[in-house]
């Protein structure tokens, strides 16, 4: 356990990650694409694998065309292909493999959907359902449920009444 906790405190290049995703969310998006960028370039086409996922994954989000976008989406996806299990117990508080897939998964969906490439926007959009059956019962999974409920709305594949195939909500204490 206090080894497992000393590799995680020595990840740097997460934690530089966590702080541009902050500078992210605060609202100086072109800021963080360019630190985002600069990471990129440190770490290389063939870096660590939860790093290129991460860092892909959120730099998706502070692109403006929606091309690039989807670019850095794939990337997220290609290097969640190769990462393990094992690699991910390194880093403190990072989720198992397969429940990265939903979320990557529908990110793809709507990069498709923005595109006008509605029939793959689908295909993304069933797989982040099937993956979502990994996705622990809390916030972040109920968000990434909820998301995939809203897209699957706007694409005309979901239940308009709102019961979806997630069953009735989940009663918290």
């Amino acid at each position: 356990m206090a080894e497992r906790r000393g590799q995680a405190a020595t990840d740097a290049v997460m934690t530089r990650i966590g702080q541009v995703v902050i500078l992210h969310h605060a609202g100086d998006r072109e800021e963080a694409r360019h630190r985002f960028l600069d990471l990129w370039a440190e770490i290389g086409e063939d870096g660590d694998p939860l790093h290129r996922c991460t860092l892909a994954h959120y730099l998706a989000d502070t692109q403006d065309d929606p091309f690039d976008e989807l670019a850095w989406d794939l990337r997220a996806l290609t290097a969640a292909e190769e990462l393990t299990d094992d690699r991910l117990a390194d880093h403190e508080g990072a989720l198992a493999v397969r429940a990265l897939y939903p979320s990557l998964h529908l990110n793809l969906a709507s990069d498709y959907l923005k595109l006008g490439r509605s029939e793959t926007a689908r295909t993304h959009l069933r797989r982040a359902r099937r993956a979502s059956e990994a996705l622990a019962d809390d916030s972040y999974g109920d968000g990434v449920r909820a998301a995939i409920s809203r897209l699957e709305l706007r694409l005309g594949e979901g239940d308009p009444g709102g019961g979806g195939t997630w069953g009735p909500p989940r009663q918290r204490p």
